[in-house]
């Protein structure tokens, strides 16, 4: 006899936060994308090892120039309230995320692509120029047009109220007389498309902080919590709960202003920082060991992006003993203060200038702790390094936003690689666009550019390949580290897997897999 999973039981998580638009269109916060991604589904759906299925569609076709994307929906498909899925739900969803009076963070996705109705179980997505990304698009999660139309979406009640059509609905919301939720009560839902869920029961807290929601897991509130520090997970690990970690689509680094401070133009000055940084250091000591060191601008766990050529492993005093050739090479000596100096020529006159910078990051601690780590490396090798912290909304509005600084130590977030355009490309490097280095390249804006519309994966790849290449000649960043996403889990679960996330959220993605009663059968009977 085998042991099989069987529907039954229920677990309590905590999350940091309050929910407040739990819609597919304007879910931005972290407590809202984690009830989306239990309440919703879309057209297809991420599996936990980042590959994609099929959800709410029965099929799709795609043109031979691919740009129309045809689906079929899958017959019996319901929402939580059992009416019917049709189309016009699909129509409905994608043209309020398209809507530029409702700024949803979805709308570059649906951008220039346009939705035709053929019938209640077909719909055709015409697209300007193949996207690369489109399918991934089409996992945003489809809402009933008949409880949203009639008033607009940030005002409706359905927004704390949801109705999907994923794998758990809501029974109950347990709320302050302030109106302030506390809690949600989620029950499987037996007609979800892919099968109803095993774990009859998921109970959402609500807390303000790390704190209250690590003091509701030690006193049995809740069984699990996610998205914690590495500082408290180490003390966590040692009072033996089960923890879950994966590296997440981030890179850190240090990104340069040449338009601030003019040394950054030397690309020996750039050289020597990358070798004098001690990456392995940061992530032990600030992440805990909850993280990776990265030296690409392509996070290292994106999907077949596996990087052919690493770093010899060399240690961190030859490195360091590198950095220090390459400045006394190039003239910087230490000065009677004990930083790095040279004399120069320039019109005519000779003139002394300073190897000195500032770095401008968040007060968040991970960010702060790695910029006093960094500054120390650099200054035991002579460089003048002033930190700069600013509270994350100040670093935002007053620092990223105007290009005000010399270094900027900050993270980007790569949902996809399509996502690198908005980071490196030219056309981006002035507010709102995120090319924090300011960098210019003729050949990466065509090589991004192409990627995008290239939808052969290996071709795709190969351009991606050609883009970093380009990144390490130029210089315009360091980059340092990601960090992983970290989940102490009920040691009750089975079946739980986080192979591959983008957002926290996305751990719930099997969440109709996960299991924690089983019963035993005959062998010949467990398919």
């Amino acid at each position: 006899m085998v042991d099989v999973a069987i529907q039954g039981g229920s677990i309590t998580e905590g999350i940091v936060g309050t929910p407040r638009f739990i819609n597919p269109v304007l879910a931005n916060s972290l407590a809202d994308q984690d009830l989306v991604s239990l309440i919703y589904s879309g057209l297809m759906r991420k599996n936990s090892d980042g590959t994609l299925t099929p959800d709410l569609a029965e099929k799709y076709e795609v043109s031979k120039d691919a740009l129309t994307y045809t689906f079929t929906l899958k017959d019996k498909i319901y929402f939580h309230d059992e009416k019917p899925i049709t189309t016009d739900d699909i129509i409905f969803t994608i043209n309020k995320i398209k809507d530029p009076i409702i700024k949803s963070p979805k709308k570059g996705n649906w951008d220039g692509i346009s939705l035709e109705k053929i019938d209640e179980k077909t719909i055709k997505f015409t697209l300007k120029q193949p996207l690369a990304s489109f399918l991934i698009n089409s996992t945003i999660g489809i809402m009933p047009a008949y409880i949203w139309n009639g008033s607009p979406i940030e005002l409706n009640d359905a927004n704390t109220n949801p109705i999907g059509s994923g794998p758990y609905k809501i029974s109950s919301v347990s709320k302050q007389s302030s109106g302030i939720i506390d809690s949600y009560d989620l029950i499987s839902f037996k007609k979800f498309i892919l099968g109803e869920p095993y774990i009859k029961k998921i109970t959402l807290h609500f807390y303000l902080n790390e704190n209250e929601q690590i003091s509701a897991l030690e006193n049995g509130e809740v069984d699990q919590i996610s998205s914690i520090s590495p500082s408290e997970t180490q003390i966590l690990k040692e009072k033996n709960y089960r923890i879950e970690s994966l590296t997440l689509p981030r890179v850190f680094g240090l990104f340069f202003n040449q338009n601030q401070n003019q040394i950054f133009t030397d690309k020996n000055i750039i050289t020597a920082i990358d070798l004098a940084i001690n990456k392995d250091n940061i992530v032990n000591r600030v992440l805990s060991g909850y993280g990776v060191v990265i030296n690409d601008p392509i996070p290292p766990n994106m999907i077949n992006y596996q990087k052919l050529n690493r770093d010899n492993d060399i240690l961190y005093e030859e490195k360091l003993k590198k950095a220090q050739d390459i400045l006394s090479k190039y003239g910087w000596k230490k000065g009677e203060d004990g930083f790095l100096q040279k004399t120069i020529t320039e019109k005519k006159n000779k003139k002394t200038i300073y190897l000195e910078f500032s770095i401008s990051t968040g007060n968040a601690p991970e960010l702060a702790n790695s910029a006093l780590l960094i500054k120390q490396d650099l200054e035991n090798i002579g460089m003048k390094i002033n930190v700069k912290t600013f509270e994350i909304g100040n670093l935002n509005q007053g620092v990223i936003r105007p290009r005000k600084y010399d270094a900027l130590l900050f993270g980007q977030i790569i949902n996809n690689e399509s996502d690198l355009f908005a980071f490196w490309h030219s056309s981006q490097r002035k507010d709102p666009g995120l090319n924090v280095a300011m960098y210019t390249n003729v050949k990466v804006d065509k090589i991004l550019e192409d990627a995008s519309i290239t939808i052969d994966e290996k071709s795709r790849i190969k351009k991606y390949v050609q883009f970093e290449d380009e990144i390490k000649k130029d210089k315009p960043a360091i980059f340092l580290y990601s960090p992983d996403f970290i989940y102490i889990v009920s040691k009750d679960i089975q079946g739980f897997s986080i192979d591959h996330i983008i957002t926290p959220g996305d751990r719930f993605l099997n969440s109709y897999l996960w299991y924690i009663k089983t019963d035993s059968i005959w062998k010949i009977f467990s398919k």
